[in-house]
C-alpha cells in the first residue's frame, strides 16, 4: 500500500464533499503544496482538534470557484496575484505570504540524469513528451513557460509539450512515465517518489511567492485565523523547508 500513498492521498484530499462541521475548515490549496500541507494539517489537528479538509487544484481553478461562491474558508494560492484580487473585490481579508516555491525539471528516466543542465535534457534524443502545468491557471506552469521563452526553447518543444491541469498532475505524468520529463514543483521532487528520479535547477524561472487569504464568507473566522497563523509558525516552517520552500 505504501507505494500508492501519494496518489491515493491526492485523490482523497481532492474529492469534493459537504462543508466541514463543528468548526472544521475547508481550504482551497494550490496543487504544488499538497505534500507539506498534509503534514502541517496533522500537526494543526493534533494541537487544536480543528478538522481540516484540503481541496487541491490549480490556483486559477480555485480562484474561479471562489468567485462563483465555493464554500472555502481559506485560499492558499501558488501566487500573490489571485489572493490580492479577492481582497480588492472584498471577498477576502488582507493576503499573507506563506511560502516561496521553485519550479524544476524532473524525470524518472535515468538515461537523462547525466545531463549537465535542464537545457541539455530537453535537447536529448528520447525526449518526446514534456509535461507542463497550464500556464493560464497554474503559476508553476507560467514560471516554466517564462523560462522556456528566456532560453529560446519554446519553439523547439513545439508539439512535445503536454499540458496538465496542475503541477501535481505534471509530476504524476512524469513519475508514471506517461511523459519523459516534467516541469514540477521542487516539493514533488523532494518527496519520497521524487527522490527516485532526478531534478534539474531552472535558473531562468522566477521564484514563486505563494499567497494565502481568509475568505470573508467564512463563518469560522477565529479558527481560520488560527490556521493562518499556524502555517507561518516555526513548526510549519520546518516542514516547508524540508520540501524546498522558503
Amino acid at each position: 500500500m505504501k507505494k500508492f500513498s501519494f496518489f491515493l492521498a491526492f485523490l482523497i484530499f481532492s474529492l469534493p464533499s459537504a462543508v466541514t462541521a463543528d468548526g472544521g475548515l475547508t481550504i482551497g490549496v494550490a496543487a504544488n503544496f499538497l505534500v507539506p500541507f498534509k503534514e502541517i494539517v496533522i500537526l494543526f489537528e493534533q494541537k487544536t482538534g480543528i478538522r481540516i479538509e484540503g481541496v487541491f487544484n490549480s490556483s486559477g481553478n480555485l480562484f474561479g470557484q471562489i468567485k462563483n461562491g465555493a464554500p472555502y474558508d481559506l485560499f492558499l494560492s501558488a501566487d500573490k496575484l489571485r489572493p490580492e484580487r479577492l481582497w480588492e473585490k472584498g471577498l477576502a481579508q488582507q493576503p499573507f505570504i506563506y511560502a516561496e516555491g521553485t519550479v524544476v525539471l524532473w524525470t524518472a528516466k535515468k538515461a537523462f540524469c547525466n545531463a549537465g543542465s535542464w537545457h541539455q535534457v530537453l535537447k536529448m534524443q528520447g525526449i518526446n513528451r514534456v509535461a507542463i502545468a497550464n500556464p493560464e491557471t497554474a503559476p508553476y506552469g507560467e514560471a516554466a513557460l517564462e523560462a522556456l521563452k528566456k532560453s529560446s526553447l519554446e519553439g523547439p518543444l513545439d508539439g512535445k509539450l503536454v499540458f496538465a491541469q496542475n503541477v501535481s498532475q505534471v509530476f504524476q505524468y512524469a513519475h508514471t512515465g506517461a511523459v519523459d520529463a516534467g516541469f514540477c514543483a521542487l516539493s514533488s521532487a523532494l518527496s519520497e517518489f521524487g527522490q527516485k528520479g532526478c531534478r534539474f535547477t531552472i535558473g531562468e524561472a522566477p521564484p514563486i511567492e505563494q499567497g494565502g487569504c481568509i475568505l470573508t464568507r467564512t463563518g469560522k473566522r477565529a479558527n481560520a485565523e488560527r490556521f493562518a497563523a499556524f502555517i507561518t509558525s516555526p513548526e510549519a516552517e520546518t516542514i516547508k523547508k524540508k520540501y524546498g520552500y522558503q
